[in-house]
């Protein structure tokens, strides 16, 4: 299974908390991690390989040249990184027909291995929206010139990298951003929308992109049925969504505790990481 992850050091330690989450509750998965960088250490991307490794996994560093992007909008706490899936396919190896990006403020915590063999014929990728009514209308009226379905989360995406080949271009993408700098909100998120939307394949947003905020509106929307047993066995993926984050000081939410539980974990294989890299 290849996972891509796209990031700057901020990211370090919640990437390894994400990563052992995925490798703990996906047992039976070779992976082979992607890291896609423009700016961290040759200690950093070292640290990372042996903590992949320690656990029977790959992980292969892919540095971009960060000027490729130099006139694409920086906002707020988002970095130049979320860029780098949009062209993903350019800088991944031509061999690879499909890949899984995930976000690092991400916890899988059940198996991946149906989602990673969706159908993507005919699609680009296949991603997760969040049904609330207040982001879908807002962001079908914000981008009305593009007639979008729906407005997919940018945090889960299976990449149908044979078909991306054929058909993203990347005049398109930076004419994209260029044509609407003021508008764009989430940048990479829009980008995928605005131009992509319509080949978005969808997939659950309970079972594979759950908004760690909103478990109190699933639950009344469900009628209860969608309680953290529920969660606990069906959902893949939990994601903390927005601004604020579990590992942040004064983090308050639903799966705060489930987090720390991996944290923690993921503390004791970096120790072990530390000792081999002497």
């Amino acid at each position: 299974m290849n996972i891509l992850v796209t990031l700057n050091a901020n990211y370090i330690k919640p990437l390894k908390v994400m990563l052992q989450s995925l490798f703990l509750n996906n047992p039976k998965e070779e992976f082979t991690i992607y890291l896609m960088h423009s700016s961290l250490t040759f200690e950093e991307v070292t640290e990372l390989k042996s903590f992949v490794r320690q656990q029977s996994h790959e992980l292969n560093d892919i540095l971009i040249d960060s000027d490729i992007f130099v006139k694409a909008p920086i906002i707020k706490h988002f970095s130049i990184e979320m860029y780098y899936r949009l062209l993903a396919y350019k800088f991944l190896p031509a061999h690879l027909e499909r890949i899984l990006y995930l976000d690092p403020d991400i916890l899988v915590i059940n198996e991946l291995s149906d989602l990673y063999n969706e159908d993507l014929e005919g699609y680009l990728y296949a991603a997760a929206y969040h049904d609330f009514a207040s982001v879908k209308e807002i962001n079908k009226l914000r981008w009305r010139k593009y007639d979008i379905e729906a407005y997919y989360n940018s945090g889960v995406l299976l990449m149908n990298l044979e078909e991306q080949r054929k058909r993203i271009k990347e005049e398109d993408i930076f004419q994209f951003v260029e044509e609407n700098r003021k508008k764009l909100i989430l940048p990479d998120q829009d980008i995928i929308n605005g131009l992509y939307s319509k080949f978005i394949k969808n997939i659950n947003e309970i079972q594979y992109n759950f908004d760690a905020r909103s478990y109190y509106y699933y639950r009344w929307m469900s009628k209860n049925t969608i309680d953290l047993d529920y969660v606990m066995n069906h959902t893949a993926i939990i994601h903390f969504c927005g601004k604020k984050k579990p590992w942040h000081p004064n983090y308050k939410g639903k799966f705060h505790s489930l987090y720390k539980h991996y944290e923690r974990l993921t503390k004791k294989y970096h120790i072990n990481v530390i000792s081999e890299l002497g």
